[in-house]
Protein backbone atom coordinates (compact mmCIF):
# COMPACT_ATOMS: atom_id res chain seq x y z
CA UNK A 1 0.00 0.00 0.00
CA UNK A 2 1.17 3.45 -0.93
CA UNK A 3 2.10 5.15 2.05
CA UNK A 4 3.03 9.47 2.84
CA UNK A 5 6.46 9.86 3.93
CA UNK A 6 7.47 10.18 7.27
CA UNK A 7 8.76 13.89 6.65
CA UNK A 8 5.17 14.45 5.32
CA UNK A 9 3.30 12.88 8.43
CA UNK A 10 5.80 14.62 11.13
CA UNK A 11 5.20 18.44 9.57
CA UNK A 12 2.64 19.93 11.47
CA UNK A 13 -0.45 21.80 10.99
CA UNK A 14 -0.25 25.98 10.81
CA UNK A 15 -0.68 26.79 14.39
CA UNK A 16 -2.67 29.66 12.98
CA UNK A 17 -4.87 28.56 9.95
CA UNK A 18 -5.61 24.85 11.67
CA UNK A 19 -9.13 26.20 13.09
CA UNK A 20 -9.84 27.51 9.42
CA UNK A 21 -12.32 25.11 8.89
CA UNK A 22 -14.11 25.76 11.85
CA UNK A 23 -14.07 29.62 11.03
CA UNK A 24 -15.28 29.13 7.93
CA UNK A 25 -18.22 26.40 9.38
CA UNK A 26 -19.06 29.84 11.83
CA UNK A 27 -19.34 32.55 8.79
CA UNK A 28 -21.81 30.00 6.80
CA UNK A 29 -23.86 30.19 9.91
CA UNK A 30 -23.71 33.82 9.68
CA UNK A 31 -21.80 34.22 12.49
CA UNK A 32 -19.16 37.12 11.55
CA UNK A 33 -15.84 36.16 12.65
CA UNK A 34 -12.64 38.63 14.17
CA UNK A 35 -9.78 37.33 12.76
CA UNK A 36 -6.95 37.85 15.30
CA UNK A 37 -5.33 34.63 14.61
CA UNK A 38 -3.04 35.92 11.66
CA UNK A 39 -0.51 38.58 11.09
CA UNK A 40 -2.57 39.73 7.87
CA UNK A 41 -2.49 43.81 8.83
CA UNK A 42 -5.50 46.02 7.40
CA UNK A 43 -3.52 48.69 6.41
CA UNK A 44 -3.52 49.73 2.90
CA UNK A 45 -0.25 48.35 0.48
CA UNK A 46 0.91 52.08 -0.70
CA UNK A 47 -0.65 53.09 -3.70
CA UNK A 48 2.77 53.69 -5.40
CA UNK A 49 3.94 50.43 -5.14
CA UNK A 50 0.52 48.86 -6.62
CA UNK A 51 0.60 51.36 -9.60
CA UNK A 52 4.09 50.59 -10.23
CA UNK A 53 2.67 47.02 -11.32
CA UNK A 54 -0.07 47.88 -13.17
CA UNK A 55 2.09 50.62 -15.26
CA UNK A 56 4.57 48.54 -15.90
CA UNK A 57 5.92 48.16 -19.39
CA UNK A 58 6.20 44.07 -19.56
CA UNK A 59 5.77 42.65 -23.05
CA UNK A 60 6.81 38.90 -21.89
CA UNK A 61 6.86 38.08 -18.23
CA UNK A 62 10.26 36.54 -18.29
CA UNK A 63 12.35 34.74 -15.43
CA UNK A 64 14.51 37.37 -13.21
CA UNK A 65 17.94 36.29 -12.26
CA UNK A 66 18.24 33.77 -9.41
CA UNK A 67 19.08 36.27 -7.00
CA UNK A 68 16.91 38.58 -7.94
CA UNK A 69 17.04 41.91 -10.36
CA UNK A 70 19.97 43.93 -9.95
CA UNK A 71 18.23 47.23 -9.52
CA UNK A 72 16.09 45.99 -6.89
CA UNK A 73 18.91 44.63 -4.68
CA UNK A 74 20.57 48.05 -5.11
CA UNK A 75 17.64 50.25 -4.00
CA UNK A 76 17.01 47.43 -1.39
CA UNK A 77 20.65 47.99 -0.06
CA UNK A 78 20.02 51.51 0.17
CA UNK A 79 17.06 50.96 2.34
CA UNK A 80 19.55 48.89 4.67
CA UNK A 81 21.96 51.31 4.83
CA UNK A 82 19.70 54.07 5.72
CA UNK A 83 18.62 52.37 8.94
CA UNK A 84 22.23 51.27 9.72
CA UNK A 85 22.90 48.07 8.34
CA UNK A 86 26.56 48.40 6.48
CA UNK A 87 25.29 45.81 3.24
CA UNK A 88 25.28 46.17 -0.37
CA UNK A 89 23.80 44.43 -3.22
CA UNK A 90 25.86 41.82 -3.62
CA UNK A 91 25.33 40.46 0.19
CA UNK A 92 21.46 40.41 -0.68
CA UNK A 93 19.67 37.26 -1.94
CA UNK A 94 15.92 38.05 -3.15
CA UNK A 95 13.83 35.10 -1.91
CA UNK A 96 10.21 33.94 -2.13
CA UNK A 97 8.74 35.60 0.81
CA UNK A 98 10.81 35.59 4.74
CA UNK A 99 9.92 31.43 4.12
CA UNK A 100 12.10 30.88 1.97
CA UNK A 101 14.76 32.95 3.12
CA UNK A 102 14.49 31.18 6.66
CA UNK A 103 14.60 27.60 4.49
CA UNK A 104 17.56 28.50 2.45
CA UNK A 105 19.21 30.09 5.67
CA UNK A 106 18.71 26.13 7.24
CA UNK A 107 19.65 24.46 4.07
CA UNK A 108 22.83 26.63 3.81
CA UNK A 109 23.84 26.44 7.46
CA UNK A 110 22.91 23.05 9.01
CA UNK A 111 23.40 19.56 8.19
CA UNK A 112 20.63 16.60 8.43
CA UNK A 113 20.49 16.11 12.28
CA UNK A 114 22.66 19.47 13.66
CA UNK A 115 20.71 21.40 16.26
CA UNK A 116 19.43 24.70 16.17
CA UNK A 117 18.63 26.52 19.36
CA UNK A 118 15.54 28.69 19.33
CA UNK A 119 14.24 31.11 22.28
CA UNK A 120 10.39 29.96 22.66
CA UNK A 121 7.69 31.06 22.08
CA UNK A 122 8.66 31.00 18.48
CA UNK A 123 7.27 31.50 15.20
CA UNK A 124 5.61 28.16 14.54
CA UNK A 125 6.29 27.55 11.10
CA UNK A 126 10.35 27.36 12.11
CA UNK A 127 8.96 23.89 13.25
CA UNK A 128 8.08 22.96 9.79
CA UNK A 129 11.18 24.44 8.30
CA UNK A 130 13.47 21.76 10.89
CA UNK A 131 11.40 19.01 9.84
CA UNK A 132 11.30 19.77 6.34
CA UNK A 133 15.30 20.14 6.35
CA UNK A 134 15.60 17.47 8.73
CA UNK A 135 17.09 20.14 11.67
CA UNK A 136 16.60 19.09 15.34
CA UNK A 137 14.86 22.41 17.23
CA UNK A 138 16.43 23.05 20.68
CA UNK A 139 14.28 25.38 22.48
CA UNK A 140 15.21 27.66 25.08
CA UNK A 141 11.92 29.00 27.13
CA UNK A 142 11.17 32.44 27.60
CA UNK A 143 8.67 33.14 30.03
CA UNK A 144 5.34 35.59 30.19
CA UNK A 145 5.91 36.68 33.62
CA UNK A 146 9.23 38.16 32.35
CA UNK A 147 7.61 39.64 29.31
CA UNK A 148 9.42 37.32 27.60
CA UNK A 149 12.50 38.44 28.19
CA UNK A 150 15.85 36.75 26.80
CA UNK A 151 16.47 33.55 29.28
CA UNK A 152 19.84 33.51 31.33
CA UNK A 153 22.75 33.02 28.87
CA UNK A 154 23.43 29.92 30.78
CA UNK A 155 20.37 28.20 29.72
CA UNK A 156 21.68 28.81 25.95
CA UNK A 157 24.94 27.06 27.12
CA UNK A 158 23.81 23.91 28.32
CA UNK A 159 21.94 23.68 25.45
CA UNK A 160 25.18 23.54 23.38
CA UNK A 161 26.12 20.48 21.65
CA UNK A 162 29.11 19.31 19.21
CA UNK A 163 25.81 19.20 17.16
CA UNK A 164 24.73 22.52 17.75
CA UNK A 165 25.58 24.57 14.44
CA UNK A 166 23.07 27.89 14.95
CA UNK A 167 21.09 30.01 17.27
CA UNK A 168 17.71 31.24 15.46
CA UNK A 169 15.96 34.46 17.12
CA UNK A 170 13.16 36.97 15.64
CA UNK A 171 13.35 40.55 17.12
CA UNK A 172 10.86 41.99 17.28
CA UNK A 173 9.46 38.80 18.15
CA UNK A 174 6.92 36.82 16.76
CA UNK A 175 4.50 35.79 18.89
CA UNK A 176 5.22 37.77 22.02
CA UNK A 177 6.18 40.81 20.58
CA UNK A 178 9.39 41.18 22.51
CA UNK A 179 12.14 43.46 21.29
CA UNK A 180 15.79 42.46 22.05
CA UNK A 181 17.74 44.86 23.30
CA UNK A 182 21.78 45.42 22.30
CA UNK A 183 23.11 44.17 25.32
CA UNK A 184 21.03 40.74 24.99
CA UNK A 185 21.98 40.90 21.31
CA UNK A 186 25.43 41.58 22.19
CA UNK A 187 25.37 38.55 24.51
CA UNK A 188 23.73 36.33 21.98
CA UNK A 189 26.71 37.53 19.37
CA UNK A 190 29.51 36.66 21.86
CA UNK A 191 28.06 33.32 22.37
CA UNK A 192 28.05 32.60 19.04
CA UNK A 193 31.52 33.45 18.30
CA UNK A 194 33.14 31.52 21.72
CA UNK A 195 31.02 28.10 19.90
CA UNK A 196 32.06 28.97 16.61
CA UNK A 197 27.50 29.23 15.38
CA UNK A 198 25.79 30.98 13.02
CA UNK A 199 23.37 33.66 14.31
CA UNK A 200 19.67 33.64 12.32
CA UNK A 201 17.98 36.88 12.76
CA UNK A 202 14.39 37.12 11.71
CA UNK A 203 13.94 41.08 11.08
CA UNK A 204 10.79 41.18 9.46
CA UNK A 205 9.16 43.37 11.75
CA UNK A 206 11.80 46.16 12.43
CA UNK A 207 9.95 49.03 11.87
CA UNK A 208 7.39 48.38 14.57
CA UNK A 209 9.54 48.98 17.51
CA UNK A 210 7.48 51.44 20.11
CA UNK A 211 9.74 51.56 23.39
CA UNK A 212 12.63 50.89 22.42
CA UNK A 213 15.50 51.20 19.26
CA UNK A 214 15.65 48.48 17.09
CA UNK A 215 19.08 46.48 16.99
CA UNK A 216 19.66 44.38 13.96
CA UNK A 217 22.33 41.54 14.17
CA UNK A 218 24.17 43.37 11.94
CA UNK A 219 24.30 45.99 13.90
CA UNK A 220 26.87 44.35 15.81
CA UNK A 221 30.83 43.87 14.76
CA UNK A 222 33.09 41.77 14.51
CA UNK A 223 30.86 38.74 13.67
CA UNK A 224 29.82 39.13 10.05
CA UNK A 225 31.26 35.67 8.76
CA UNK A 226 28.14 34.20 11.70
CA UNK A 227 25.11 35.93 10.86
CA UNK A 228 22.21 36.08 8.32
CA UNK A 229 19.56 38.30 8.48
CA UNK A 230 16.57 36.87 7.23
CA UNK A 231 13.97 39.51 5.97
CA UNK A 232 10.48 40.29 3.69
CA UNK A 233 8.20 42.95 3.04
CA UNK A 234 5.27 41.23 3.79
CA UNK A 235 4.89 43.27 6.89
CA UNK A 236 6.79 46.31 6.22
CA UNK A 237 4.53 47.66 3.34
CA UNK A 238 1.28 45.49 4.35
CA UNK A 239 2.40 43.36 1.26
CA UNK A 240 2.04 39.96 2.31
CA UNK A 241 0.81 38.50 -0.90
CA UNK A 242 3.89 39.91 -2.80
CA UNK A 243 6.14 37.30 -1.25
CA UNK A 244 9.40 39.00 -1.38
CA UNK A 245 12.01 38.26 1.23
CA UNK A 246 15.86 38.41 1.31
CA UNK A 247 18.76 36.38 2.64
CA UNK A 248 21.29 38.68 3.70
CA UNK A 249 24.63 37.67 4.68
CA UNK A 250 28.72 39.42 4.16
CA UNK A 251 29.23 35.57 4.57
CA UNK A 252 30.30 35.11 0.99
CA UNK A 253 30.37 31.13 0.71
CA UNK A 254 27.35 31.30 2.74
CA UNK A 255 25.94 33.64 0.13
CA UNK A 256 26.83 31.09 -2.80
CA UNK A 257 25.73 27.94 -0.94
CA UNK A 258 22.33 29.72 -0.81
CA UNK A 259 22.58 31.02 -4.35
CA UNK A 260 22.72 27.22 -5.70
CA UNK A 261 19.58 26.66 -3.69
CA UNK A 262 18.01 29.42 -5.06
CA UNK A 263 19.36 28.33 -8.60
CA UNK A 264 16.98 24.96 -7.72
CA UNK A 265 13.94 27.16 -7.60
CA UNK A 266 15.33 29.47 -10.68
CA UNK A 267 13.81 32.82 -9.61
CA UNK A 268 11.85 35.06 -7.24
CA UNK A 269 8.60 36.66 -8.37
CA UNK A 270 9.30 39.29 -11.29
CA UNK A 271 6.10 41.65 -10.62
CA UNK A 272 6.48 41.54 -7.02
CA UNK A 273 10.30 42.52 -7.18
CA UNK A 274 8.63 45.43 -9.44
CA UNK A 275 5.85 46.18 -6.53
CA UNK A 276 9.06 46.25 -3.60
CA UNK A 277 11.52 48.33 -5.72
CA UNK A 278 8.97 50.96 -5.87
CA UNK A 279 8.65 51.51 -2.15
CA UNK A 280 12.12 53.48 -2.66
CA UNK A 281 9.37 56.00 -4.10
CA UNK A 282 7.99 56.42 -0.22
CA UNK A 283 8.70 59.32 1.62
CA UNK A 284 10.97 58.87 4.84
CA UNK A 285 7.75 59.93 7.24
CA UNK A 286 5.77 56.80 5.65
CA UNK A 287 6.50 54.76 8.47
CA UNK A 288 5.15 57.27 10.84
CA UNK A 289 1.85 56.79 10.91
CA UNK A 290 2.09 52.96 10.33
CA UNK A 291 3.88 52.89 13.56
CA UNK A 292 1.93 55.05 15.24
CA UNK A 293 -1.82 52.93 14.07
CA UNK A 294 -0.29 50.02 15.33
CA UNK A 295 0.86 51.72 18.86
CA UNK A 296 -2.94 52.88 19.07
CA UNK A 297 -4.00 49.50 18.78
CA UNK A 298 -0.99 47.97 20.79
CA UNK A 299 -2.63 50.06 23.75
CA UNK A 300 -6.22 49.40 23.15
CA UNK A 301 -5.86 45.39 23.08
CA UNK A 302 -3.61 45.92 26.07
CA UNK A 303 -5.30 47.85 28.38
CA UNK A 304 -8.61 45.74 27.21
CA UNK A 305 -7.16 42.69 28.00
CA UNK A 306 -5.44 43.58 31.59
CA UNK A 307 -8.99 44.96 32.61
CA UNK A 308 -10.33 41.61 31.75
CA UNK A 309 -10.46 39.30 35.16
CA UNK A 310 -7.78 36.26 35.38
CA UNK A 311 -6.42 37.43 32.24
CA UNK A 312 -2.37 37.91 32.17
CA UNK A 313 -0.54 39.76 29.32
CA UNK A 314 3.10 41.46 28.96
CA UNK A 315 3.08 44.68 27.19
CA UNK A 316 4.52 44.36 23.73
CA UNK A 317 7.73 45.95 23.07
CA UNK A 318 7.35 45.61 18.61
CA UNK A 319 5.70 43.81 15.71
CA UNK A 320 2.28 43.62 16.19
CA UNK A 321 1.31 40.67 18.47
CA UNK A 322 0.11 40.10 21.96
CA UNK A 323 0.83 37.09 24.01
CA UNK A 324 -1.81 36.70 26.74
CA UNK A 325 -2.51 33.75 29.63
CA UNK A 326 -6.10 33.31 30.10
CA UNK A 327 -8.36 31.89 32.83
CA UNK A 328 -9.35 28.63 31.02
CA UNK A 329 -8.15 24.86 31.26
CA UNK A 330 -6.98 24.29 27.64
CA UNK A 331 -6.34 27.09 24.57
CA UNK A 332 -6.91 24.89 22.02
CA UNK A 333 -10.20 23.38 23.57
CA UNK A 334 -11.25 27.45 23.60
CA UNK A 335 -10.58 28.77 20.55
CA UNK A 336 -12.43 25.98 18.90
CA UNK A 337 -15.14 26.71 21.28
CA UNK A 338 -15.26 30.02 20.27
CA UNK A 339 -15.75 29.43 16.21
CA UNK A 340 -17.77 25.96 17.26
CA UNK A 341 -20.37 27.08 20.46
CA UNK A 342 -19.86 30.28 21.50
CA UNK A 343 -21.48 33.91 19.66
CA UNK A 344 -22.22 37.44 20.64
CA UNK A 345 -24.50 39.76 18.89
CA UNK A 346 -23.90 37.38 15.79
CA UNK A 347 -19.93 37.66 16.35
CA UNK A 348 -17.10 35.67 17.72
CA UNK A 349 -13.06 35.84 17.56
CA UNK A 350 -10.73 33.16 16.22
CA UNK A 351 -7.43 33.01 18.11
CA UNK A 352 -4.00 31.12 17.94
CA UNK A 353 -3.47 28.95 20.81
CA UNK A 354 0.43 29.14 21.90
CA UNK A 355 0.66 25.62 21.96
CA UNK A 356 2.08 25.67 18.10
CA UNK A 357 4.96 28.23 19.35
CA UNK A 358 6.30 26.10 22.28
CA UNK A 359 8.61 22.87 21.18
CA UNK A 360 8.41 21.94 24.82
CA UNK A 361 5.60 19.53 25.09
CA UNK A 362 2.58 20.73 27.74
CA UNK A 363 3.71 24.96 27.43
CA UNK A 364 1.41 27.73 26.46
CA UNK A 365 -1.79 25.46 27.38
CA UNK A 366 -3.34 28.25 28.86
CA UNK A 367 -1.63 30.85 26.34
CA UNK A 368 -2.99 32.79 23.03
CA UNK A 369 -1.62 34.76 20.68
CA UNK A 370 -3.33 37.92 19.69
CA UNK A 371 -2.84 39.87 16.57
CA UNK A 372 -3.59 43.19 16.50
CA UNK A 373 -4.21 44.02 12.94
CA UNK A 374 -7.47 45.23 13.22
CA UNK A 375 -8.99 48.81 13.16
CA UNK A 376 -9.51 49.94 16.57
CA UNK A 377 -13.15 49.88 15.92
CA UNK A 378 -13.35 46.36 14.92
CA UNK A 379 -10.58 45.66 16.97
CA UNK A 380 -12.68 46.73 20.28
CA UNK A 381 -15.63 44.13 18.93
CA UNK A 382 -13.26 41.69 19.06
CA UNK A 383 -12.23 41.91 22.52
CA UNK A 384 -15.73 42.41 23.48
CA UNK A 385 -16.43 39.32 22.37
CA UNK A 386 -13.95 37.61 23.69
CA UNK A 387 -14.21 39.27 27.53
CA UNK A 388 -17.96 37.36 27.28
CA UNK A 389 -16.46 34.21 25.87
CA UNK A 390 -14.71 34.31 28.95
CA UNK A 391 -17.12 34.95 31.11
CA UNK A 392 -19.21 32.18 29.39
CA UNK A 393 -16.56 29.11 29.14
CA UNK A 394 -17.06 26.28 31.08
CA UNK A 395 -13.75 25.52 31.16
CA UNK A 396 -13.02 29.00 32.87
CA UNK A 397 -10.37 28.13 35.34
CA UNK A 398 -8.27 30.11 37.97
CA UNK A 399 -5.06 31.72 36.36
CA UNK A 400 -1.81 30.01 37.82
CA UNK A 401 0.80 32.61 37.59
CA UNK A 402 1.73 35.75 39.46
CA UNK A 403 0.34 39.06 37.60
CA UNK A 404 3.06 39.94 35.20
CA UNK A 405 5.90 42.95 36.92
CA UNK A 406 6.16 46.05 35.29
CA UNK A 407 9.84 45.79 36.02
CA UNK A 408 11.70 43.33 33.09
CA UNK A 409 8.13 44.16 30.38
CA UNK A 410 9.54 45.05 26.88
CA UNK A 411 10.42 48.81 27.33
Amino acid sequence: MLEVSERGHAMPMSPYRRLTPFADAAKQRGVHVHHLNIGQPDIETPPVMLAAVQQANIRVLEYSPSAGYPSYRRTLATYYQRVGIPVEADDILVTTGGSEAIFFALMSCLNPGDELIVPEPFYGAYTAFAVATDVRIVPVTSHLSTGFMLPPLADFERCITPRTKALLLCTPNNPTGYVYSRAEMEQLKDLCLRHNLYLLSDEAYREFCYDRDFVSALHLSGADDHIVVLDTISKRYSACGARIGAFVTKNKALQQAAFKFAQMRVSPPGLAQVLAEAASELPDTYFDHTKAEYLTRRDLMVRRLQAMPGVECPVPGGAFYVMAQLPIDDCDTFCRWLLESFSHQHQTVMLTPASGFYATPGLGKQETRMAYVLNCEALDAALNCLEHALAEYPGRTVAQRPTCPTAGVAS
